[in-house]
């Protein structure tokens, strides 16, 4: 089945919410990257004030989850030199201090939330997902809509999205990718998707199917990388991109 994770949040086109992790500990940064890709999101990293505003001037990223302490210059200063660019950017704050007058500076200076080290992964996503849906950078993505990999496909509405491109469908070729998001990384063989799209046993009628497959891999697949394969002798099958 397509992922149902709940609450699964992504950008309002439904592509994948960017977040910039930036802390001058590796394990750490990579521990971060590791959560925030977990949660379907796409993931920077830097151990550097400058690497951090290099970063996110390429990447774009809808928050930030930013070290106080840098070896360069501090988060307060990251900050400043990244809302020149992106001035509404979501910023989370970690320090290792807990004192009031720390968290009192990141605040009054800008910054959107405060987290004390140590801290538990789950409770800076949980309150890194909070500010996302509070700065409208994320929506939730709801019960009606299939995600695989970077396409997305609302069942309500009938829109269709290839990392944020919006592609049109017939009505036909709608019913045989969302069977086919229905059933990620499963083969289908051409009677079972007779069955399903068209409603009818299969017989004779392969070649429909092969019709359509070739209508959706030109709209779906064209010029990027493949998700619908052909198992030879078996059916078809749709996966996230390699």
């Amino acid at each position: 089945m397509a992922n149902t994770k709940p609450e699964q949040l992504t950008r309002p086109d439904g592509t994948p919410l960017r977040v910039l992790a930036v802390d001058d500990e590796p394990s750490l940064t990579e521990l971060l990257g590791m959560a925030l890709r977990y949660e379907g999101w796409e993931a920077r990293t830097a151990g550097r004030g400058s690497e951090a505003v290099k970063a996110a001037r390429e990447f774009k990223p809808d928050a930030i989850i930013l070290d106080m302490m840098l070896p360069d210059f501090d988060g307060l200063e990251v900050m400043r030199r990244v809302r020149a660019d992106q001035p509404y950017v979501p910023v989370i704050f970690l320090t290792a201090r807990d004192a009031v007058s720390d968290r009192v500076t990141g605040l009054t200076a800008g910054g959107d939330d405060y987290v004390t080290k140590p801290f538990s992964i789950e409770e800076l996503i949980a309150r890194l997902r909070s500010l996302l849906r509070r700065s409208g950078a994320a929506s939730k993505r709801s019960e009606a809509q299939l995600v695989v990999g970077d396409l997305t496909l609302d069942e309500d509405t009938h829109e269709v999205y290839r990392a944020g491109d919006s592609i049109h469908l017939t009505a036909t070729e709608f019913e045989l990718l969302r069977f086919m998001m229905r059933n990620p990384r499963r083969v289908l063989s051409k009677a079972q998707i007779l069955d399903r799209v068209w409603n009818y046993d299969f017989g004779g009628q392969a070649n429909v199917v092969e019709l359509y497959i070739s209508y959706l891999r030109k709209k779906i697949d064209v010029g990027r990388k493949p998700m619908i394969h052909t198992m030879r002798g078996a059916g078809y099958v749709l996966k996230p991109a390699a």
